[in-house]
């Protein structure tokens, strides 16, 4: 199974000071690979249009539903997700992580779920701005985060 981010609204190359950190230039978002909180899949700047991903995973269905793993999937206590994670690209091109989304899959109507694992994508659409203009980070459910099951990928960025 396929899992396509599409994401629209992003915040912005810089954001100001808010309550939780002091402001950021050169802002740029990327899906965690699972583990590994230094590399990132599809950097996209925080100005771009719009971003997308598409992450190879595994669906198996069992007796409590569809379990989604592949590189991309978290998997902690609490259940899996995929992480969008925020952070600043410098003049060498490192990334430092500043915040990131979580897209939990338990969020997920179990009926679309287990309808991606029979046509193989899912696709998941988001603002990447939260509501002060901010880069989107904690729990995003539904309604923020839009899971539908889908016939393909309508964007790229793969994995």
């Amino acid at each position: 199974m396929q899992i396509h981010i599409e994401a629209s609204d992003l915040p912005g190359r810089a954001c100001g000071p808010d309550t939780d950190f002091a402001g950021f230039d050169n802002i740029h978002v990327g899906v965690q690979r699972k583990d590994r909180l230094d590399e990132m899949l599809g950097l996209h700047p925080g100005d771009a249009a719009r971003a997308s991903w598409t992450l190879d995973c595994t669906a198996v269905s069992t007796t409590e539903g569809v379990e989604v793993s592949g590189p991309y999937v978290q998997n902690r206590l609490g259940g899996r997700f995929v992480y969008l994670s925020w952070g600043t690209v410098d003049d060498s091109g490192a990334f430092t992580m500043f915040r990131r989304a979580k897209l939990m899959m338990s969020d997920i109507e179990p009926e679309v779920l287990r309808a991606a694992a029979r046509t193989g994508h899912l696709t998941a659409r988001l603002r990447l701005s939260d509501d002060r203009g901010q880069p989107r980070c904690a729990r995003v459910r539904p309604p923020d985060v839009s899971w539908s099951a889908t016939e393909g990928a309508s964007g790229g960025g793969g994995a």
